[in-house]
């Protein structure tokens, strides 16, 4: 089990965990003018937001945190991390995560990110089970999820429709037990 002699448990190797600032606002709306981003993220309907509406949620809320990710080397925002619709009398939350630019893709952001959160998850919010679904297109998200532990529960079959086609809408889902013992091997 991991033990407490990181001395901060916000930073991984990559990418820290961040409140929102009010700069922020500009970039996330950005990210939604990405069809690719947006039709990863979420199973709605694409559309652009306005800066208001995409700008950073409270990082504390009644059933969910939500942080910025930035940068170690330049602490620049790629994107976002949110554990949502917690319910703590179940220790159970949803994962949420969206890197912004195609660019910041594929290099690694995503898996430390997912790390650090998982870690905050278990050791500092105490849950014990956390679930994410991803549509079955999506097959680099899908498989940084199984690299980093998430067990495939089910499939919610043709549950997204996309471009004229229908795709599945893949269930995940990781519990602390099963978090602690990828740690200690």
């Amino acid at each position: 089990m991991e033990t407490t002699t990181n001395p901060n448990w916000f930073h991984g190797s990559k990418v820290r965990l961040a409140a929102a600032i009010q700069q922020d606002a500009q970039t996330l709306a950005a990210y939604t003018e990405d069809y690719e981003y947006l039709r990863n993220l979420d199973t709605d309907y694409a559309v652009p937001q306005t800066v208001q509406e995409a700008g950073p949620k409270s990082v504390r809320r009644d059933n969910g945190v939500e942080f910025m990710l930035r940068t170690i080397d330049e602490d620049r925002l790629i994107g976002f991390v949110a554990l949502h619709s917690i319910e703590w009398n179940n220790q159970a939350a949803k994962l949420a995560i969206g890197i912004g630019k195609a660019k910041d893709r594929g290099k690694g952001y995503g898996s430390d990110a997912l790390g650090i959160i998982l870690r905050y998850a278990f050791h500092e919010l105490n849950l014990n089970r956390i679930s994410l679904d991803v549509i079955s297109y999506n097959e680099v998200a899908y498989h940084a999820y199984k690299k980093a532990g998430f067990v495939e529960e089910g499939r919610m079959r043709s549950a997204v429709l996309r471009g004229g086609k229908s795709y599945d809408l893949i269930i995940m889902g990781m519990l602390r037990e099963e978090w602690e013992s990828k740690l200690q091997v």
